[in-house]
C-alpha cells in the first residue's frame, strides 16, 4: 500500500528522491492521525467552568452566548493572523533567492534586518501600547507594503532601506498583533482558559500557512519570476489591513485613567523597570530570547547541513521544508492535549504551561544534541536520517512551545505593558539571533549544533525555576 501511495505521489510531484517523498507522505499521515486523535482525546476547554460561571453571573450572559462571542472574536484575529502569516512566510521561502539575482551582498542585507530589530525594539513597544495596537498592526502593514514595493529593485541601498524597515516591522508582528488580542480577550470577558485555544489555533496556523506559502509562492514565482512572492504579499497585505480596520482599538494602561494621560516616555520607563524589577518578567523574556534564538540559528543551519551530508538524490528543500512546516502544525496541536496531561497527571492546572515548556525545551535541546554529536563522530551517510528525524522533532517543538509559550506571556505580562516589554524581550533575542548567524560562518556545523541544544537546556533550566516557584496572577488590567 505504502508503494503504490509512493508511486502515485511521484507521478504527481516533481522528480525528487524516493526518500523526500516517503517523507512527505509519512508526514501528511501524522498530521492527519494527529487532528483525528485530537478531535477525540482533547476535553473540552470551552465547557463551563467555575471562572466563567462567575463571569456570566456578572454579564447575565449564557454560556452559549458567550461561547458564541468568543468564537466569532477568535476568528476575527485568526483571519488576519493566516492572511498576514501567509504573506510573511511566502516572503521569507524566496527572500534569499531574490536577492542571489540580484548579485548583491545576502548577509550584509540579512544582518542589518536584525540590527535594526535590536536598535528599535527597546522602546517600538511603549509606541504600540501608547498609541494603540490595533493602529499599529496597520501601520505594520503599510511597512510590509513598502518594504515589498522596494524589494522591486536591485539597487543595494533600496533592498538596505527595505531591512531597515523589516527590522522595525517584523518587532510590531511579534508583539502588536498578539497584544491586541490578548487585552481584547479579557477585555470582552472571555475566561483565560479560552486564551489556550487562541494560541494553539495560532500555531496550527503558523505551520499551515508555511506549507500552503511554499506551494504559492513557487508558483507566483513560475508565473511572475523571483518577484512574484513578493507581489502576491502585497495583495495579502492589503487584504490583512482591510481586515483589521473591522477592529475594535485598545491601549496599554487604559485600568490607570485614560491611555492619553499617560506620556510615551512614562510607558517606556515603565516598562523598563517592570522587567528590571519582577524577576518572573525577566525569566519570561530571556527564555525567550534563548529558545526563538536557537529557533533561527537552527533555520540557518538545516539547509547546508542537508546539503553536505548528500543523501540519494539530493535535497529538494521544498519537500523537506514542507515537511517541516507539517511536524510545527502537529506541535501545534498537540499542545492542548500535552497541557492538560500535565495538568491533571503530573501537575496543577495552574503549573500546566510552565511544566508543558520544561518538556518541550527539554526535547529540543536533545534533538539539537543529535547531529551535534552524529555530525562530530559519524559518517554522514550514516547520520542523514537521524539527522533528518532530529530536525522533524525540534519543528514539532516549535510548534508545542510556541502557544505555551504565549500563555505565559500572558500569564506573566501586565496588559499595560504587553507591547513595551514584548519588544524589550526581542532586544536579547536579536542579539542571540545576530551571534548565532556569526556562529555558523566560524565554526564547524556540529559546534553550532552544540551550541543550540545549550540554548534550549538553558531555556529548560529557566523555565524550570518558573515551574517551581510560587504562581502569581498578574495585573490583567
Amino acid at each position: 500500500m505504502d508503494g503504490k501511495a509512493n508511486d502515485l505521489l511521484a507521478g504527481i510531484l516533481p522528480d525528487w528522491p524516493q526518500w523526500a517523498v516517503s517523507l512527505l507522505l509519512a508526514m501528511s499521515g501524522a498530521l492527519a492521525v494527529t487532528l483525528a486523535i485530537n478531535h477525540f482525546y482533547t476535553s473540552n476547554d470551552e465547557k463551563e467552568s467555575p471562572e466563567e460561571q462567575k463571569l456570566l453571573n456578572k454579564s447575565h450572559k449564557t454560556h452559549e452566548s458567550l461561547l458564541a462571542e468568543f468564537n466569532s472574536f477568535r476568528w476575527s484575529y485568526l483571519s488576519v493572523y493566516l492572511v498576514i502569516m501567509l504573506a510573511d512566510w511566502m516572503q521569507g521561502t524566496h527572500m534569499y533567492t531574490l536577492y542571489l539575482s540580484y548579485n548583491v551582498n545576502i548577509s550584509a542585507l540579512f544582518l542589518t534586518g536584525f540590527l535594526s530589530g535590536a536598535i528599535f525594539a527597546p522602546f517600538l513597544g511603549s509606541l504600540v501600547d501608547k498609541f494603540g495596537r490595533k493602529r499599529s498592526c496597520i501601520i505594520y502593514c503599510v511597512l510590509e507594503i513598502i518594504i515589498n514595493w522596494l524589494e522591486h529593485y536591485s539597487h543595494f541601498g533600496t533592498l538596505l532601506l527595505g531591512r531597515v524597515l523589516g527590522g522595525i516591522s517584523t518587532n510590531l508582528l511579534f508583539s502588536a498583533f498578539e497584544s491586541w488580542m490578548t487585552t481584547e480577550h479579557r477585555r470582552k470577558g472571555f475566561p483565560e482558559e479560552w486564551l489556550a485555544r487562541t494560541y494553539s489555533d495560532c500555531s496550527i496556523a503558523n505551520g499551515s500557512t508555511a506549507v500552503l506559502a511554499g506551494v504559492v509562492a513557487q508558483v507566483l514565482e513560475d508565473l511572475l519570476g523571483h518577484i512574484g512572492p513578493f507581489q502576491g504579499a502585497i495583495a495579502l497585505t492589503f487584504l490583512a489591513m482591510i481586515l483589521v480596520l473591522r477592529w475594535d482599538e485598545n491601549y496599554g494602561e487604559e485600568s490607570e485613567g485614560s491611555h492619553a494621560e499617560s506620556s510615551l516616555y512614562r510607558q517606556f520607563v515603565d516598562g523598563w523597570k517592570l522587567v528590571a524589577s519582577d524577576s518572573k518578567i525577566f525569566r519570561i523574556g530571556l527564555i525567550q530570547a534563548l529558545s526563538e534564538g536557537g529557533t533561527y540559528t537552527f533555520v540557518f543551519m538545516w539547509v547546508p547541513t542537508l546539503l553536505g551530508m548528500d543523501p540519494p538524490g539530493g535535497v529538494p528543500t521544498g519537500a523537506v521544508f514542507s515537511s517541516l512546516m507539517m511536524a510545527i502544525t502537529i506541535g501545534g496541536v498537540c499542545f492542548q492535549p500535552v497541557e492538560q496531561f500535565f495538568g491533571t497527571r503530573i501537575t496543577s492546572k495552574a503549573k500546566a504551561p510552565e511544566i508543558s515548556a520544561v518538556f518541550a525545551y527539554i526535547m529540543a535541546s536533545m534533538s539539537m544534541a543529535v547531529p551535534a554529536l552524529c555530525l562530530c563522530c559519524a559518517p554522514a551517510g550514516v547520520c542523514f536520517e537521524k539527522v533528518l528525524a532530529s530536525f522533524l522533532l525540534i519543528e514539532f517543538c516549535v510548534g508545542l512551545s510556541s502557544p505555551i509559550a504565549g500563555m505565559l506571556r500572558s500569564k506573566y505580562v501586565p496588559d499595560a505593558y504587553q507591547g513595551a516589554i514584548m519588544n524589550i524581550f526581542r532586544l536579547p533575542l536579536n542579539a542571540v539571533v545576530v551571534s548565532g548567524t556569526y556562529a555558523t560562518d566560524i565554526f564547524e556545523p556540529y559546534q553550532v549544533f552544540g551550541v543550540v541544544s545549550g540554548l534550549f537546556f538553558a531555556a529548560a533550566v529557566i523555565q524550570m525555576t518558573l515551574a517551581i516557584g510560587k504562581t502569581k496572577e498578574v495585573k490583567k488590567d
